[in-house]
């Protein structure tokens, strides 16, 4: 497995001057922010208790992040959530903290098990929590992601998304499940109800979830955004190596893409592997 916040992948992020009272107390405050939203991410324990083969490349733009990921089992099944909140930094966290506060709640509390309701769900607790009610002036913040839910006895993963799909690699052929085009948060037209996807899955498929910070950085000679074929592809040539390798590649492959451009958003991908 491997797991792991990537500082030294980011370019153009906040540095304080040290002679500058004002500017280390704003940087006191990012860093005490950031220990309580890694405080509330899961535990390296927990993920490979729960997942066993994996691995997350993690890399705020800033030093905590609008990225998330969540996990938790109940009644033999594991859920997984990858997000991508509306904004990074101190505002993204704050909603980070929002949708890992609620799905503990709907998830743990809730009665309906089906990956399509949690999210309409959580879409309810974040409209409410913003007071989002479709006024011209109102906040439009919210969050991207994906669900999967994998039932361990009947070997089928449950998917539910929101803008975010997710890719399941099996012998060098990706499928890719596509997400519900809306947002967790209020909608430009109105809120349908999300969708939830049955897939068989097999022993060594590799389940990629993540948000769109890698394919959607500008960097290489041309300083263009590397998109998301060539995200697939990589995916795809690195599949069968072990977690620990594939996050090194793609950790590299970020770096290099970057280069000194300025990184746009925070980054977050997660793989695992059916055992």
């Amino acid at each position: 497995m491997q797991e792991s916040s990537d500082s030294d992948a980011r370019s153009g992020s906040f540095m304080p001057d040290p002679e500058n009272s004002t500017e280390r107390e704003i940087m006191e405050g990012v860093r005490c922010a950031e220990l309580i939203q890694r405080a509330l991410l899961p535990s390296g324990q927990l993920l490979k208790k729960l997942l066993g083969e994996y691995f997350i490349l993690f890399v705020p733009k800033q030093v905590v992040s609008g990225d998330f990921y969540w996990i938790t089992q109940k009644n033999r099944k594991t859920y997984i959530v990858v997000a991508d909140c509306t904004g990074h930094g101190i505002p993204g966290a704050l909603m980070s903290i929002l949708g890992i506060s609620f799905l503990n709640e709907i998830v743990k509390t809730g009665s309906s098990d089906m990956a399509g309701h949690i999210l309409n769900r959580l879409r309810e607790k974040v409209m409410k929590a913003l007071h989002q009610t479709g006024e011209f002036n109102e906040s439009k913040d919210g969050m991207d992601l994906s669900l999967c839910i994998i039932n361990h006895d009947m070997t089928n993963l449950q998917f539910a998304g929101a803008n975010n799909p997710v890719y399941i690699v099996r012998d060098k052929a990706l499928l890719e499940i596509k997400a519900d085009k809306m947002p967790v948060g209020i909608n430009a037209l109105r809120e349908e109800p999300f969708s939830s996807r049955d897939i068989e899955i097999s022993k060594n498929d590799v389940i990629y979830m993540f948000t769109d910070g890698f394919p959607d950085q500008f960097g290489g000679p041309a300083g263009k955004k590397f998109k998301y074929r060539p995200f697939k592809k990589l995916l795809i040539d690195i599949h069968q190596k072990d977690m620990k390798e594939q996050h090194n590649i793609l950790r590299e492959t970020f770096i290099n893409w970057l280069g000194k451009h300025e990184q746009v958003d925070d980054v977050l991908l997660m793989g695992f592997k059916i055992t």
